[in-house]
Order: C-alpha cells, then sequence, then structure tokens
C-alpha cells in the first residue's frame, strides 16, 4: 500500500484528522486562555484536556453524524483539508505525506523514550524501594513535619542517598520517599512543604480521571501536538499540587525554597553536560525543566495561588468552537 493510499483509508484519514483536529484545538485552546486570561493551572489543565480527547473521539463521531463528510464534495467545501496537503511534493521530488509519516514516527519514539520507559522504570525502582530496609528509618524531624499537617498521614521512607530525591507512590499504602540528603538540607517547614507537595500527588493520581487520561494519551502516542499539550497538562499538575501543598501549609515560601534547591543543583549539573554537544538533547530537557522550576518559584514567592473552580462557561464555549470549526477540518 503506497502512503497515500494509505491516508485515504479510515484508519490513514482517522491519524490525519486527529493530528489537525488537535492542532486546531490548541490554537482555540490557547487564544482563548490568552483572550480570558485565564490564570488557574487547574483551568489551564482542563483546556488542555480538550486537546489531547477530542482528536481521540472527533472524527468516529463526525462519520456517524455525516457518513458522506469524507466524499469530494464534501472536501471541496471545507475549511482544510489534510489530504490535499499531504498529496503535495516539495521541489517535486519528496512527498510531504512521508515527511508526515517521519514526524508521526519520530513523535512515537519520543514517547516511547521520554514518557513510557521511564514510567516503568520508576514504578520498578518504587517497587524496589518499598522493599527496602532503608524504607522504614524513623526521623524527628519527619516526625516534626507530618505532626501539624492535616488529613490523613501518608508513610514517609527516607532512602540512605546524598542527591537530593522526593517521590511519591500511591495504592493500599500511599508512601513519600525523601532521600536522607535531602532531609539534611532542610527546616521543618520546608519539609512539611515538600511532603505537603507529595500528598496532593497521592490525593490527586487516585482519581479514576488522570487515569483515564493516560490511557488515552497513549492511544495518541504518535500525535505532536498531543505531546506538547500533555506535557503542559504535567506542567500545570505540578502547579495544582503547589497550590495544594500551600493551603495545607500555608508556607508558600518553604516551598519556593524547596523547588530552589532542586533548580540550583539541576544548573550545576547542566554546566558540565552542555560541554558534550551528543547530550544536547538532554541538556534542552533540562534547561526547560529549569524554567518551568523558576515559573513555580516566582508564583509562590509573589504569592499568586489559585482557588480551584469558576471558568466553565468560558471552556465550554471554546469546546462549541471547536468542535464546530473541526467538523469543516477532514
Amino acid at each position: 500500500m503506497s502512503i497515500s493510499n494509505f491516508f485515504n483509508s479510515s484508519v490513514g484519514m482517522y491519524v490525519a484528522q486527529a493530528f489537525s483536529h488537535s492542532l486546531i484545538a490548541a490554537l482555540v485552546v490557547d487564544r482563548a486562555i490568552q483572550a480570558w486570561r485565564i490564570s488557574s493551572p487547574l483551568m489551564r489543565q482542563r483546556f488542555s484536556l480538550i486537546v489531547i480527547l477530542f482528536p481521540l473521539v472527533s472524527f468516529p463521531i463526525y462519520q456517524i453524524m455525516d457518513p458522506e463528510r469524507g466524499s469530494l464534495s464534501f472536501r471541496l467545501d471545507t475549511l482544510f483539508d489534510i489530504n490535499r496537503w499531504l498529496n503535495l511534493e516539495i521541489w517535486g521530488l519528496v512527498p510531504v505525506s512521508l515527511l508526515f509519516i517521519i514526524v508521526l514516527f519520530v513523535t512515537s519514539l519520543v514517547f516511547l523514550f521520554q514518557e513510557m520507559i521511564p514510567i516503568i522504570k520508576h514504578t520498578i525502582e518504587t517497587r524496589t524501594s518499598n522493599s527496602a530496609e532503608e524504607a522504614c528509618i524513623e526521623h524527628s524531624l519527619v516526625s516534626r513535619a507530618l505532626e501539624s499537617l492535616p488529613g490523613e498521614k501518608p508513610s514517609v521512607s527516607i532512602l540512605n542517598d546524598d542527591e537530593l530525591i522526593l517521590f511519591s507512590t500511591t495504592g493500599k499504602r500511599p508512601t513519600v520517599f525523601v532521600s536522607s540528603g535531602l532531609v539534611e538540607g532542610l527546616d521543618t517547614d520546608q519539609l512539611q512543604a515538600a511532603i505537603a507537595h507529595e500528598i496532593a500527588h497521592i490525593a490527586r493520581n487516585r482519581r479514576p480521571l488522570l487515569v483515564a487520561v493516560f490511557i488515552m494519551r497513549i492511544l495518541m502516542f504518535y500525535n505532536p501536538v498531543v505531546l506538547v499539550e500533555f506535557r503542559r497538562m504535567v506542567q500545570e499538575e505540578e502547579k495544582i499540587c503547589d497550590d495544594i501543598a500551600v493551603s495545607l501549609t500555608s508556607k508558600p515560601r518553604a516551598l519556593a525554597q524547596i523547588l530552589r534547591k532542586f533548580n540550583h543543583r539541576k544548573e550545576e549539573f547542566d554546566i558540565d553536560r552542555m560541554k558534550e554537544i551528543l547530550k544536547l538533547g538532554e541538556a534542552l530537557e533540562d534547561y526547560s525543566h529549569n524554567v518551568h522550576l523558576e515559573n513555580r518559584i516566582r508564583r509562590l514567592e509573589e504569592g499568586n495561588i489559585q482557588k480551584i473552580g469558576g471558568e466553565w462557561i468560558k471552556f465550554l464555549l471554546t469546546l462549541i468552537v471547536i468542535i464546530f470549526i473541526n467538523y469543516f477540518v477532514v
């Protein structure tokens, strides 16, 4: 089967239109967020959900609504027909459809190596940490940090490591893992803020909706627009957990100080790695990570904490516009 024939098949049309619909959705969402000045990370994350979930179901829904939507007569009156572009050739030699396939393939590789493999690796390491003897170490600073936190207290395990490590796991026994190197450099308020942030992650990771979203994200593994938008969602998730942590501790500056420790460590590490040309991609990834950390630190230091709720009318209006426009994008 040739490339052009593939994009005329049902699977090919689904892949091409999913990309087009996600791109249109991303553009409309970005403009809506800017026009309405939506700053709440929770609401921004919900807008990003449109970009991730809508392209997954838009093609079959539109086809059910109008079986003739893929016909030549319909395509001639559309706003955008991606097949016309895919059938073009650059300098009469390179088909645009081939370049498109390459983009989808590269995106799939990025998804595999930067998202799926790290998740699998993290899951394995977490199970190892759960069974390690060092996970049961008691620490007076940890006890003081947990003492004034409201609600159910998670298990806190200290890993015997000089590196700065902080993460959490869910399940029957939610656990926050902190390295001894991190604990030794913190005071009670800072450690409390760090644990509160992980408590927020534990609470939100238990929500079935987030699990369903990630499964749908996996189904769109080939889509570069979804790749970018999902990373934005992850960044907003960190800000949401920052806000929850501050609501639990009322100590935004303590959390900002924690983030700055991680940021400084990354910057020192990046200086050496930037000398290695072969690792430029990793250096750029770390640079992006540091920019995001700086943004979170600035929010906390300026007290720019957002309350949850609101903006639903704007969300629905944006979704309606996206549904209407993408009906005429094939």
